[in-house]
Protein backbone atom coordinates (compact mmCIF):
# COMPACT_ATOMS: atom_id res chain seq x y z
CA UNK A 1 0.00 0.00 0.00
CA UNK A 2 3.16 2.56 0.84
CA UNK A 3 4.55 1.49 -2.29
CA UNK A 4 1.85 1.98 -4.44
CA UNK A 5 1.18 5.84 -2.97
CA UNK A 6 4.85 6.41 -3.51
CA UNK A 7 4.10 5.05 -7.31
CA UNK A 8 1.40 7.40 -7.29
CA UNK A 9 3.04 10.53 -6.08
CA UNK A 10 6.27 10.24 -8.03
CA UNK A 11 3.82 9.68 -11.38
CA UNK A 12 2.57 12.77 -10.61
CA UNK A 13 5.12 14.55 -9.96
CA UNK A 14 6.82 13.68 -13.13
CA UNK A 15 3.89 14.50 -14.81
CA UNK A 16 3.67 18.26 -13.21
CA UNK A 17 7.24 18.59 -14.14
CA UNK A 18 6.81 17.61 -17.78
CA UNK A 19 3.75 20.64 -17.61
CA UNK A 20 5.99 22.99 -15.87
CA UNK A 21 9.17 22.57 -18.26
CA UNK A 22 7.59 21.57 -21.88
CA UNK A 23 9.49 22.68 -24.58
CA UNK A 24 7.58 24.99 -26.88
CA UNK A 25 6.18 23.72 -30.08
CA UNK A 26 7.96 23.95 -33.76
CA UNK A 27 6.50 26.91 -35.76
CA UNK A 28 5.51 25.92 -39.13
CA UNK A 29 3.52 27.78 -42.04
CA UNK A 30 -0.28 26.64 -41.67
CA UNK A 31 0.55 24.84 -45.28
CA UNK A 32 3.49 22.45 -43.50
CA UNK A 33 1.41 21.72 -40.78
CA UNK A 34 -1.42 20.92 -42.58
CA UNK A 35 0.74 17.97 -44.10
CA UNK A 36 2.08 17.31 -40.87
CA UNK A 37 -1.50 16.75 -39.11
CA UNK A 38 -2.69 14.29 -41.82
CA UNK A 39 0.39 12.59 -41.82
CA UNK A 40 -0.04 12.04 -37.97
CA UNK A 41 -3.07 11.15 -38.44
CA UNK A 42 -2.45 7.76 -39.30
CA UNK A 43 -0.25 7.64 -35.63
CA UNK A 44 -0.98 6.98 -32.27
CA UNK A 45 0.52 6.75 -28.82
CA UNK A 46 -0.28 3.68 -26.56
CA UNK A 47 1.00 4.59 -23.13
CA UNK A 48 0.33 5.26 -19.76
CA UNK A 49 0.25 9.12 -18.16
CA UNK A 50 2.92 8.91 -15.53
CA UNK A 51 5.62 6.77 -17.47
CA UNK A 52 8.30 8.81 -17.77
CA UNK A 53 9.64 6.96 -20.89
CA UNK A 54 6.16 7.52 -22.12
CA UNK A 55 6.70 11.88 -21.30
CA UNK A 56 9.69 11.74 -22.97
CA UNK A 57 7.57 10.86 -26.27
CA UNK A 58 4.99 12.88 -25.61
CA UNK A 59 7.17 15.63 -24.73
CA UNK A 60 9.34 15.13 -28.84
CA UNK A 61 5.45 15.15 -29.94
CA UNK A 62 5.03 18.72 -28.17
CA UNK A 63 8.38 20.23 -28.93
CA UNK A 64 7.57 18.92 -32.95
CA UNK A 65 3.68 19.82 -33.01
CA UNK A 66 2.53 16.64 -34.06
CA UNK A 67 -1.11 15.55 -32.68
CA UNK A 68 -0.74 11.99 -32.41
CA UNK A 69 -3.41 10.13 -31.18
CA UNK A 70 -2.45 9.26 -27.25
CA UNK A 71 -4.65 5.77 -25.94
CA UNK A 72 -4.80 4.70 -22.37
CA UNK A 73 -2.91 1.47 -22.32
CA UNK A 74 -3.34 1.39 -18.15
CA UNK A 75 -6.80 2.84 -17.73
CA UNK A 76 -8.53 1.64 -20.44
CA UNK A 77 -9.27 -1.89 -20.87
CA UNK A 78 -10.13 -1.45 -24.91
CA UNK A 79 -6.85 -0.02 -25.58
CA UNK A 80 -5.08 -2.54 -23.56
CA UNK A 81 -6.64 -5.34 -24.86
CA UNK A 82 -5.30 -3.48 -28.21
CA UNK A 83 -2.02 -3.10 -27.70
CA UNK A 84 -1.98 -7.09 -26.44
CA UNK A 85 -3.65 -8.16 -29.52
CA UNK A 86 -2.11 -6.09 -32.07
CA UNK A 87 1.00 -5.09 -31.13
CA UNK A 88 1.86 -8.32 -29.29
CA UNK A 89 2.21 -7.24 -25.61
CA UNK A 90 1.66 -4.48 -23.32
CA UNK A 91 4.81 -2.33 -23.29
CA UNK A 92 4.27 1.27 -23.29
CA UNK A 93 5.50 3.26 -25.00
CA UNK A 94 4.02 1.92 -28.69
CA UNK A 95 3.38 4.03 -31.39
CA UNK A 96 1.33 2.62 -34.22
CA UNK A 97 1.90 3.53 -37.60
CA UNK A 98 0.07 2.84 -40.25
CA UNK A 99 1.55 3.42 -43.76
CA UNK A 100 1.03 2.13 -47.53
CA UNK A 101 -2.00 -0.43 -45.97
CA UNK A 102 0.60 -1.99 -43.28
CA UNK A 103 0.80 -1.15 -39.27
CA UNK A 104 3.51 -1.47 -37.95
CA UNK A 105 4.01 -1.86 -33.87
CA UNK A 106 7.39 0.84 -32.55
CA UNK A 107 8.34 -0.13 -29.53
CA UNK A 108 11.19 1.88 -27.02
CA UNK A 109 10.68 5.91 -26.31
CA UNK A 110 14.67 5.77 -28.27
CA UNK A 111 13.15 4.68 -31.16
CA UNK A 112 10.09 6.55 -31.34
CA UNK A 113 12.13 10.03 -30.52
CA UNK A 114 13.79 8.79 -33.64
CA UNK A 115 11.47 8.24 -35.70
CA UNK A 116 9.19 11.57 -35.14
CA UNK A 117 12.64 13.03 -35.41
CA UNK A 118 13.24 12.07 -38.55
CA UNK A 119 9.82 12.63 -40.03
CA UNK A 120 8.53 15.68 -38.31
CA UNK A 121 11.55 17.84 -37.92
CA UNK A 122 12.35 19.05 -41.21
CA UNK A 123 8.85 19.62 -42.41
Amino acid sequence: MIMKAIRIGLGNLIVAGDYISRPPRMKRSPEAQAVVNQAAAHLALYQFKACPFCVKVRRTMHKLNVPVALHDAKNNQQDRQTLLEQGGRIKVPCLRIEEDGQTTWLYESRAIVSYLEGRFAAV
